[in-house]
Formats: structure tokens, sequence, C-alpha cells
């Protein structure tokens, strides 16, 4: 069980949010799964032992380009058709923020309907806001506050200015680098 990875649980199409590997002690292993039901994206959280099988759903993996977004919600494009779908803020979540125009998604599609996203491992963002770095301060993991191109909020070392690209990871909001521009 992995995140983003689908599944039948209780005869329902539910993909799997989070997941973790938990070994209590002297107790049996098992995985505490945070499971998303696509049917009315209520969460649901299932405890899973090892002798349990899980039955899993197959999608199919297709690359969007993210275009825009507006009030009615967020313009994926299919990079090989050329159809455009809209997606709502319920299926996208915190992952706009990691979107900019023209980035390209990974969506899962179960019977001609996304139901999830991947983002790439890492994306290259610029800085719109951010304190002065001061000069001579070199301790160690000192971080400043940051907001990025898209209204991410992350924290930057006292290097990075505003106008800089930095390499953000997309699964936890952690500056990586600063990014070649």
């Amino acid at each position: 069980m992995r995140p983003g990875m689908a599944c039948m649980m209780d005869n329902q199409l539910c993909v799997c949010v989070q997941a973790t590997h938990v070994t209590p002690g002297n107790l049996r292993a098992f995985v505490q799964a945070k499971l998303r039901r696509l049917s009315d994206g209520a969460m649901l959280e299932k405890r899973l032992r090892s002798t349990e099988d899980v039955e899993q759903a197959f999608l199919d993996r297709r690359d969007m380009e993210y275009l825009y977004s507006d009030n009615t919600g967020h313009i994926l494009m299919d990079t090989k058709t050329f159809d455009q779908v809209t997606v709502t803020d319920d299926l996208i979540g915190d992952a706009i923020k990691y979107c900019k125009p023209n980035t390209v998604v990974t969506t899962l599609v179960h019977s001609g309907n996304i139901v999830s996203l991947e983002l790439p491992n890492t994306v290259e963002l610029e800085v719109t806001e951010c304190d002065p770095g001061i000069k001579g301060a070199t301790a160690t993991n000192q971080m400043k506050d940051a907001v990025l191109e898209t209204g991410l909020k992350t924290r930057v070392p006292p290097f990075i200015n505003i106008g800089d690209l930095v390499r953000i990871n997309t699964t936890d909001g952690a500056y990586l680098s600063r990014a070649k521009g």
C-alpha cells in the first residue's frame, strides 16, 4: 500500500492518501492507511494486517499539462489528444501550489474520470517575497520565510533573494537548492 495507489475497499474505489507501516513492540506489524473514497470524497482510516488481501484497482496514467485556473476549476490539457478537462479544488487540493502554467502532471484516470494527480518530484518556482539576507550570518540551519510565485510558503536559506529560482520538493514543500535561471 503506497500513496497514490488505487484499491477496492468495501466494493468502492479508493485512493491511498497516506500509508504508515507500524511495528509495535511484540505485536504484529500492520499498515495504517488513510484512503479517500472517490464516489463522495470521504476520508477513511483502515488498519490492514499482513494477512488481509487488498484488491488493487488499475488506473490509466496520462500526462496532462496544467494550463490555468478560473472560477469553474483548474484546466488541464491532455498532452497527446489536446483535450481540455476541468478539475475541481477537492481533487487537486494543495497540489495547485506546486503548479504554474505549463507544468506537466500525471493524472490517474478510472472509467474516463480523473481520480488523482501525481506531481513531479521537484518543481522550480520563483521567489516573490522574502526578508533581505543578513550579511555575515553563517550559522548553520538558519532559514527565512519566503513566498513563491504560486503562493506556496516555505523556508529558504538567507542567501536567496526576491526573483531567484528555487527547486522545491513536492512531497513536503521543502527547499532543495537554487535553480539555474
